[in-house]
């Protein structure tokens, strides 16, 4: 019985004993074979891996003129498993112009993996960013003092001019956000924020490099690991030719000072934008450097909104300028011709309903109508086509068909233009009626969106598209600021023709109109200008002042520039908008201001329109 036991024991333990010889044989194939966590850890105490930033993507305007460069700034990198106790944080402080608080959070924060989580004690970390050069120098003659401090070089981007600060953008740190979506990012790196830094974010980058350097056992450079062997070289960014001419939006921001609104001027035959202002604005050159921050606070808390870009962002009731769609969807339909009459006695009447309307000659055919810009008329087009019932069966598929005219001339939706935040403005159809009058509605109810009021909402970009429209006589391209992406071809979302549901021959009524508009009728003071312009006013109502609009191209054939111009509060379309839009036409079909026209631009750059509360 002994013996037994004793046997029994041998072999358990020799069990246990080979059990655990298999463990940690285990154990020790899976840390070094399968695992390469001792080999990263051994890594990066023998090697540092600097990253080398590719120069960001020059700007230019469609002249050639640089808008958007690069100036040499620099990071201030941490190593965390170099950087030692014994650091006289006091004189590094001095040396970098912050406290010792500031000091003592940015080093936490580095270390916090929840702000931070691709932090490792053995890689750099970004501490400070963008010294210039003057703080630069101060830093690297003391640098040897800090150890695991080091210098890595950067740039920054500066603006040429004070001009297309919302086309243009900005650049930033990255966000949380920005890491999680892009693992090309790491904290500390910078990213277009806004305009086209932002929508071609990915053009104007480039590709990082790498430099591998070797440590010996005390953390100090010994130089290129095998002689450079396995570096990578950055890849520069691609650079940028915008269609915007910088000359024309310099005149169109300083008429628009002390003003509240948006020009849009679009090249018909390919959708290029040739400017756009959006007032208030601001300077670029102040969202550049260490005083980004503040500056953009500063903007952010400012009441009129300047980082508003109004004119892809403001939705706006487009006034008489919408009456031109609305001839060209009747006569497509059938609903007029051109010769058709309508009444105007001082505004359309019908069953106790009254839309005003100035004084003009009446009854008025279409080609008159457009260039007086009679309410009257296109209110009873709105109400023939809606109580159609034998064309269409119901007030709902009239206003549908309406809407499908409406959609087909690039409104209701986002025209797709190549800058962020573009907003869609409001086309009603009939649903929208039908939820809400509870089914019981007909034309005379919705009359007032035949003159481009009610519901119907617009962006400046949409209205300054109907122009370039109209201009082509029936077809646009996406509207674009870029027209050059260095080494690659435009996007064929920017040189595809859409085509709208209106006919030909619609169109060529409607540009008679026109013409006939700034020969006799609303747009006359254009009409001394040296080449044929076309031009229709708008006086949007509002709660306040009305707001002066005016939509325009020339030359009448082959022309070259189509423009939206909304002043907020302006008064009537002739008053701010019709000039304003005069003198960028000058510009840029001329290539120069008269004398007249510049003492003009210079009167219209001191008109202030005083604004209350509500503008805000």
């Amino acid at each position: 019985m002994k013996t037994t036991d004793y046997t029994n024991r041998k072999y358990i333990i020799g069990a246990i004993t080979l059990a655990i010889v298999l463990i940690y044989i285990v154990r020790l194939f899976t840390l070094q074979i399968m695992s390469d966590d001792f080999r990263k850890s051994a890594d990066s105490n023998a090697f540092l891996k600097k990253i080398e930033f590719p120069s960001r993507g020059l700007i230019y305007d469609r002249n050639g003129k640089l808008l958007v460069y690069n100036q040499p700034a620099y990071d201030i990198m941490v190593v965390m498993n170099e950087a030692r106790d014994h650091i006289d944080t006091l004189d590094l402080c001095q040396t970098l112009g912050i406290t010792k608080e500031m000091f003592i959070n940015r080093m936490n924060a580095i270390k916090d993996r929840n702000k931070n989580p691709g932090y490792s004690r053995y890689t750099q970390q970004t501490f400070m960013t963008q010294l210039d050069e003057e703080d630069f120098s101060v830093f690297r003659e003391k640098m040897f003092r800090f150890p695991g401090f080091y210098i890595q070089r950067r740039a920054i981007r500066q603006y040429q001019y004070p001009y297309a600060a919302h086309v243009l953008g900005d650049v930033a740190e990255v966000s949380q956000r920005d890491i999680d979506e892009d693992d090309y990012y790491l904290q500390g790196d910078y990213i277009g924020k806004l305009g086209v830094e932002r929508f071609y974010e990915k053009q104007l980058r480039g590709e990082k490099g790498m430099q591998i350097l070797l440590r010996d056992a005390h953390g100090r450079i010994k130089g290129r690991y095998q002689n450079g062997k396995y570096d990578r070289r950055p890849v520069p960014g691609k650079n940028l030719t915008l269609a915007i001419d910088v000359e024309l939006q310099a005149l169109g921001e300083r008429l628009m000072e002390g003003k509240i609104g948006s020009i849009v001027a679009i090249e018909p035959s390919t959708g290029e934008v040739l400017c756009m202002v959006s007032s208030p604005t601001y300077d670029p050159r102040i969202m550049t450097g260490r005083k980004r921050g503040k500056n953009h606070l500063a903007l952010q808390r400012n009441i009129w909104k300047p980082l508003l870009n109004r004119s892809i962002m403001g939705q706006y009731p487009p006034g008489s300028t919408f009456k031109t769609s609305q001839a060209l969807t009747y006569l497509t339909e059938g609903i007029i011709t051109p010769t058709t009459l309508f009444q105007c006695h001082h505004g359309f009447s019908f069953r106790g309903l009254h839309v005003g309307c100035h004084g003009h000659g009446s009854p008025l055919a279409l080609v008159d109508a457009i260039s007086t810009s009679c309410n009257g008329f296109f209110c009873w087009g709105l109400y023939y086509m809606i109580g159609n019932r034998g064309k269409y069966g119901s007030v709902v598929n009239a206003m549908n068909r309406w809407r499908d005219y409406m959609v087909s001339m690039g409104f209701g939706y986002k025209t797709g233009i190549d800058l962020p935040g573009e907003k869609r403005g409001l086309i009603p159809n009939g649903d929208y009626y039908d939820h809400a009058y509870k089914g019981s509605w007909n034309g005379l109810t919705v009359i007032s969106i035949s003159i481009g009021q009610g519901e119907v909402n617009l962006t400046p970009l949409q209205i300054a598209n109907l122009g370039a429209t109209i201009a082509n006589r029936g077809y646009y391209h996406v509207p674009h600021v870029v027209k050059r992406v260095e080494g690659e071809p435009l996007d064929s979302a920017y040189t595809t023709r859409h085509y709208t549901m209106a006919s030909r021959e619609a169109y060529d009524w409607v540009v008679a109109g026109m013409r006939s508009s700034v020969l006799k009728g609303t747009c006359h003071a254009l009409r001394t200008l040296p080449f044929e312009v076309c031009g229709k006013t708008g006086t949007a109502q509002n709660r306040g002042q009305d707001h002066s609009v005016f939509m325009g191209f020339a030359p009448m054939d082959n022309p070259k520039i189509a423009i939206a111009v909304y002043v907020e509060n302006g008064g009537f379309g002739a008053e701010f908008a019709v000039p304003i839009g005069g003198l960028l036409l000058e510009k840029y079909l001329t290539g120069k201001l008269s004398p007249w026209s510049q003492k003009r631009a210079r009167d219209f750059q001191k008109r202030r329109i005083a604004y209350g509360s509500h503008n805000r």
